[in-house]
Formats: structure tokens, sequence, C-alpha cells
């Protein structure tokens, strides 16, 4: 067993704060990773306040981990000592089911094993995030990253973010010749915005902040589209192939819907804490339009996203923090007061008592 430093909520209603626990040995095939950075995901505020129920506590967030290889089990073979790697929202899977064997780990039928707040497969201990100095992890759910040393604070919201973006964006095929739509630019919709643009996309942001509009088009935005105006909207009837909405707040997806052309598709990756209005069905029935979701993405599609970023130089827009700045990190998400996400220098977790 290793000591680990962290930062932790003990109840709903308490700040988090420093907190000292138990990592396991590393096993045959876990790597021991020493945390460098950790972005701060709206996950993880709504677990911390346990907004969506089932939280355990004490619970350590954090789900969007890079750090340095420190040691190996005696079976790993595909890192070693000194590695740059990256850990996002998973650490396990049962490894044996349709979507497990397909490297789809995210839909594992039994239910993949939480970074944090989630159950360990065998021993069902509860895990442990990346607020914390280190992590102990087994080799199949840990990335390679190859990125430039110093990116890795912007690299961090990759593992959450930019794979949660990435996966439809792949899964729909999005690619030069399309029109792609972003809806929202904040943590998600800035790295859909980068990626689609990257894969050459033509892009249009909507957004229903006008302020919004030439930071988007730095992003790669090729058009910006304030949705509240009805005749900017109007004027993109029916001419999308594909659109991905981020936001996570409740709001009517006809408007949207109304967008796609014949056999359009939009799909939802915002998590939103309560359901959006149905949308009325004669919308998809007259154009044979789909609405669909998608959930972070697997092991193997990770690693994909991570090098595609690292060849087209694509890291997240964000702000560091010092570890005691989380809650003030948390209060300023609420109020949308980052461009686009807060990662922590664990360089900045206090002393062990």
């Amino acid at each position: 067993m290793s000591t680990a430093r962290s930062y932790a909520a003990t109840a709903a209603d308490s700040p988090l704060a420093p907190f000292t626990f138990e990592r396991r040995e590393p096993l045959a095939r876990d790597v021991l990773i020493d945390i460098l950075h950790c972005g701060v995901c709206h996950s993880d505020l709504h677990t911390a306040r346990n907004e969506w129920g089932g939280t355990r506590y004490p619970v350590v967030p954090g789900h969007e981990i890079v750090g340095r290889v420190r040691a190996v089990g005696p079976g790993v073979s595909k890192f070693k000592v000194g590695d740059v790697v990256g850990v996002g929202c998973m650490v396990d899977s049962c490894q044996q089911c349709n979507p497990c064997s397909e490297g789809l780990e995210q839909y594992c039928d039994k239910g993949f094993t939480d970074t944090y707040n989630g159950r360990e497969q065998g021993s069902k201990a509860n895990t442990y995030g990346g607020y914390s100095d280190h992590i102990v992890v087994h080799e199949k759910f840990v990335l390679r990253v190859t990125h430039d040393e110093s990116q890795l604070a912007a690299v961090a919201p990759l593992l959450c973010a930019g794979i949660t973006t990435w996966s439809p964006l792949r899964q729909w095929k999005v690619g030069p010749g399309q029109k792609v739509g972003i809806v929202g630019l904040g943590g998600l919709g800035h790295m859909g915005v980068k990626l689609a643009a990257a894969l050459g996309a033509h892009v249009v942001l909507f957004t229903t902040s006008p302020g919004k509009r030439e930071d988007a088009l730095r992003l790669g935005a090729h058009e910006v589209v304030v949705s509240k105006n009805a005749d900017e909207m109007k004027a993109h009837r029916a001419s999308f192939d594909f659109i991905l909405n981020t936001v996570a707040a409740p709001h009517e997806l006809d408007p949207f819907i109304q967008l796609l052309k014949l056999d359009g598709t939009m799909t939802l990756v915002g998590a939103p804490a309560s359901p959006h209005p149905s949308p009325n069905v004669f919308g998809f029935i007259f154009k044979r339009r789909r609405l669909a979701g998608s959930l972070i993405g697997g092991i193997a599609e990770t690693q994909e996203m991570l090098d595609f970023c690292a060849g087209h130089g694509i890291v997240s827009d964000i702000e560091s923090i010092r570890a005691d700045q989380i809650e003030e990190a948390y209060e300023r998400m609420l109020k949308s007061d980052v461009k686009y996400r807060f990662v922590i220098d664990l360089a900045t977790l206090p002393a062990a008592a």
C-alpha cells in the first residue's frame, strides 16, 4: 500500500479539503502513475455535491489525468518507468462482454469502473480519482501521451472533453465535404469545434451568446449562429449532415432537428440534470432524421484521439489552478467563468501531515 495525498469531499455540503488515503500496491499488470495534472470536469462537481445521487464519501474526483509512470508490475508490456501517460473516465471493465471485446469498454454490459466513485471489478473497493498525487491503474486503461511536455496541462481535458466529442464525430464519419454544427461553446463544445474543423468539416457553432462569436472563429468555426435569432437559424434549415449538441442544460431540441438534412443526425453528449422537452416526431418523420446519444469512448478510440491531437497540435484551452482553488473553480464553472477547462497542477498539493 502507498499513502496518497489528495483533495476530497467528505459530505455533499462540505468543501473539498486535503485528504490522505491508501492506494493498492501495483499488481502484475498495473501501472503506478505520479499525477502531474488533472482537469476539472462538471461531473466532478455533480459527484462531489451528490447532485446525481449515489456518491460514496469520501470522494476524490478527477478523471482527466496526465502523469508520469513511476513503477510497473512484472507483467506490464506497454509502458515503462518515465513514460508520460493519461487516464480517463474509466479504469476497468469486465473485459468479457461483447462491447468490451469490440473495444467499447464504455458500454460494458456489466458497467465499467469509474475512475472515481466506482467499484473495483474484484474487490468492489471504492475508486479514488485524479485530484491526488498518484494512481494505480491496469495497463489496458492507461493511454500513451506524445504531446510536447510543455502542453501536458492542456492535454489533460482531452481524456474526457476530447474523447466525448471525438467519439461521435468518428462514429458518424465527420469529414471533408460535410456541414457540421456544434451546439454550445463550453468545455465540450470548444473541443468539438477544434476536432470537427481538424477533420475537415465545415463547422458552424451555435450559441445563445453573441459575445462568443470571435472566440468560436478563433477556435476553428467557419460560421457562428446565435440560436435565439430566428432569421439566422432559418437560413440554415435542412442543411446539416451532423450536429453535435454539447449543452448540459434542458432546452428545446426541435429548432436544431429542423436544421438537419435528409438522413441527418443530432447526437447529444451534454447531460442535463432534468430532461429536455420532447421533440416533435414530425421533425424526424419527414426527413428521416435521427436523434442519438454518445458516451465518452473506448480505450482504443481514446488513444486514436490523443494521437490525432498530437499530430494536429490540438489541446484544450485551459486555466491552470492550484489544488486549494478547487472550490473557487467549481463556483466559477457554475457561472461559465472559464475558457474552457480548469486544470489542477498537482505539484501544489500540500505535504502530508
